[in-house]
Order: structure tokens, then C-alpha cells, then sequence
């Protein structure tokens, strides 16, 4: 039986596998290739070797041996592309040394090429700006270690060196990286803080979003009002897990999800009574939410470094013309 290519809009296909009794030790390689039509056993090992699949949370080699009930998880990424060039494309750089680049990527900013994407990402930007960057990530993934959705904004660490990505990578494995983003949701949160710890999976209703589904992987977010406004709530929110969507998903399950975000808000923006919140909300071009704060340990010297950033003027404006009403 072979699975169905879930897609998500703007990033690659992926495919969630378990695998059962009679998977047991097997390589992952020759498992994959008779789960997934069309790529080869020599493709998939890429994925591999490229960190594209994952075994329980973790990437390993393509000899490893399944046992019953590991969890599979595959992107299936494009191939080094030809079309694959370095591009000038204007960059923020927040910091940088003979380890690490930390910039500031702006919404509407796809990380790296996918499905239907070979060109204008920060990956191209990357590949331009800097002459030396960690190959682990695979040739269209130059020094990438994490992700930011397309149209949420903020703080991303590139590595520059192979022993900076094993360490940087090691500490998100360990959950050591502090990650904080603020986001206005709808709706008045009552309750100052907040834990959410609900699992995440494929949503069973429509393939093409994550949801809170039971026997999903494991997500915990811990939120704090900042501010509320009449019909809205701005909320820091700390990841503690780096599912796919994780603040979006778990805030549209606690019934606050995010203003401007089109896959899970459900056309929340119609129920807002006030005429001009509404036409504000619909000029709003993008999700609000922007990574603000992120701190690690630097991959060489051990130092703990902090970096925050300040909302980016669409999002800062949209809060100044909701405090001009107020």
C-alpha cells in the first residue's frame, strides 16, 4: 500500500508513515522505496542523508532499522535543481561571525526552494550574501537549520560551518533554543498565561492543514497576554516543540487563532462586528505573527546569545491605528 503525498499550500509534499510488525528491521531506505511511488531508492536516500526524513522526531542514517511504531516522517523535496543560483536579494543581517548568521526575514519570504519554488527564497539570498555556508542541509538548503512559515516574520539562525549545524541542530533537538513570537489573535484571552499542550497531526478533514488530533506528535506552546484590545489580543507566545503550524494550530484550537491568517482563522474577520476592524483586518497582508525573541548557545564559544526584534511596520502599524480607536 503506498501513501498519498499530503500537500500543505507554499511548502513540499510530505508523507507520515508508522511502521508496523511486519516493518520490523528493516533498512529505512528499502522501507521508503516501497512506500512512495516514483522515487528511487537512490532519491529517497538523499532525503536521508539530507535530514528530509525523520524517525520519531530525530533524522538517521538510511541503514537504520525500523522498529514497530516508529513514526516516518518525509518531505520530499525537489533535487538540486539546476535553476538552483545564488541571487541578489536584499538581506537584514542581525549578527554574524565565522559560526553563525542570524537575520530578520520579512513575511511573504519562502525559506528555501519547494514544490513549484526554485528561485527567490531566503536560501538564493543566503547562497549570494555569504561565500561560506554548512552543506548539511543538502545544495537548495544552504546553512538553513529551522524554518519560519512563508508569511510569518522574524528571527532565523543560519549556520555557517558543518560542526555550527550539528550543534545548532543538537540544541532545537534538545529544546535548548529559547523561541518567542508574538501574535494577535482574535478574540479577548482571559486567562493571562497558558498552557497548550495538545498533539499535533495531518488533519484527518482536510489533508492540506495540521490540526489537534489525538496520537499526534507531541506540541507544547506556553502563551502570555501582552495587550488587549477591544475585539483582539496581542500574546507572546513561547515555542517549547517545533511541529509544522504549532502556534497557529494550537491557537485556533483554544478559539483565539490568528488575525490575517487565511488556513486556520476560518473566516473569523466576518464576525467581527465593527465595519472599520473588519476593512482594517481584510488590508492586513500577511498573518500576524513574527518571531521576536530567539536565544541559543553559540556553537563555538558556548556563550548564550540573545537577539530580539521589533514588530516590522506593518504589524506595528496595524497595533497604532487599533490604539488610535481605542
Amino acid at each position: 500500500m503506498t501513501s498519498q503525498h499530503e500537500k500543505i499550500p507554499g511548502e513540499n509534499p510530505m508523507v507520515n508513515l508508522i511502521a508496523t510488525g511486519l516493518d520490523e528491521g528493516v533498512r529505512l531506505d528499502a522501507y521508503l522505496a516501497t512506500k512512495i511511488d516514483g522515487w528511487s531508492r537512490a532519491r529517497l536516500q538523499r532525503l536521508i542523508d539530507d535530514q528530509d526524513v525523520l524517525v520519531n522526531g530525530r533524522s538517521v542514517k538510511s541503514s537504520y532499522k525500523l522498529r514497530v511504531g516508529d513514526e516516518i516522517e518525509v518531505e520530499l523535496t525537489p533535487g538540486p535543481a539546476a535553476s538552483f543560483a545564488p541571487e541578489n536579494i536584499p538581506l537584514d543581517v542581525v549578527y554574524e561571525d565565522e559560526q553563525v548568521v542570524v537575520v530578520n526575514k520579512p513575511a511573504g519570504f519562502v525559506v528555501h526552494p519547494a514544490a513549484g519554488i526554485d528561485s527567490g527564497t531566503l536560501a538564493n539570498a543566503l547562497a549570494y550574501r555569504f561565500q561560506q555556508l554548512s552543506a548539511t542541509g543538502g545544495a537548495i538548503r544552504p546553512g538553513i537549520v529551522h524554518r519560519l512559515d512563508k508569511d510569518t516574520s522574524g528571527l532565523m539562525v543560519v549556520a555557517k560551518t558543518e560542526q555550527g549545524h550539528e550543534n545548532l541542530s543538537d540544541q532545537f533537538r534538545a529544546r535548548t533554543v529559547f523561541k518567542r513570537y508574538a501574535a494577535l489573535v482574535y478574540g479577548v484571552v482571559k486567562q493571562q498565561q497558558g498552557r497548550i499542550e495538545q498533539p499535533i497531526a495531518r488533519d484527518p478533514r482536510n489533508r492540506t492543514r495540521m490540526a489537534v488530533v489525538p496520537g499526534g506528535r507531541e506540541a507544547l506552546s506556553l502563551y502570555t497576554v501582552r495587550r488587549q484590545y477591544d475585539v483582539f489580543t496581542l500574546v507572546d507566545v513561547e515555542l517549547k516543540t517545533g511541529r509544522t503550524h504549532q502556534i497557529r494550530v494550537h491557537l485556533a484550537w483554544l478559539k483565539h487563532p490568528v488575525v490575517g491568517d487565511a488556513l486556520y482563522s476560518g473566516g473569523r474577520e466576518n464576525s467581527v462586528q465593527d465595519p472599520q476592524r473588519r476593512a482594517q483586518i481584510r488590508k492586513l497582508s500577511r498573518q500576524f505573527l513574527h518571531a521576536e525573541e530567539l536565544a541559543f548557545s553559540h556553537p563555538a564559544s558556548g556563550e548564550r546569545m540573545q537577539f530580539v526584534t521589533p514588530l516590522p511596520s506593518e504589524l506595528s502599524g496595524f497595533l497604532e491605528r487599533l490604539e488610535a480607536k481605542e
